[in-house]
């Protein structure tokens, strides 16, 4: 009778942060692209689907005028004058999507520039909270603004969400 004796088995290579990140980038990247094409595909029934429903004519939206230096705030709360800095914040640095904000850039989704334009990580938390809550009530099925943001095509409706919490939180006086 032959006994066969194996040698014990290497570890695994052990893999430095740097690494990880860009596996775990390479593996974020493969879900969200199979999650825009499911989108695509349950979506692509709807023909002249407008991806942002009409505002109501009773909530009126503070627009931006362009200009070389962003209007002063005109939100006297200090939620809405949040959300109305992250607008700006999107507006003029950029709109990202898939992350919260560039590694070496300014660009940033709403979170990323909510939690920026933040003095305190709570108020960033409760205007999310809010922003969340001005989108479900025109997309019910958006479940996180991670995954309503990343479905967006352009920051229009990005710009126009945060409008709307802002006025939302300046009528609730928060």
């Amino acid at each position: 009778m032959t006994t066969t004796i194996h040698a014990p088995a290497s570890p695994p290579p052990v893999l430095d942060l740097d690494a990880r990140l860009a596996l775990r980038t390479v593996e974020m990247d493969a879900r969200l692209n199979e999650a825009a094409l499911a989108f695509a595909i349950n979506t692509a029934h709807i023909a002249g689907a407008d991806p942002v429903p009409a505002i109501a004519e009773s909530v009126p939206v503070v627009p931006l005028t362009p200009t070389l230096a962003p209007a002063a705030n005109p939100y006297g709360t200090p939620l809405a004058a949040l959300l109305y800095r992250a607008r700006v914040h999107i507006e003029t640095h950029g709109w990202l999507r898939g992350g919260l904000r560039e590694d070496h850039g300014t660009r940033r989704c709403p979170m990323g520039a909510l939690r920026i334009e933040a003095i305190e990580r709570r108020d960033a938390d409760d205007a999310c909270v809010l922003l969340l809550e001005a989108i479900q009530a025109d997309f019910p099925q958006a479940e996180t603004l991670p995954s309503w943001n990343d479905a967006q095509t352009s920051p229009a409706p990005v710009l126009l969400y945060l409008d709307r919490a802002a006025q939302l939180a300046h009528t609730r006086n928060q």
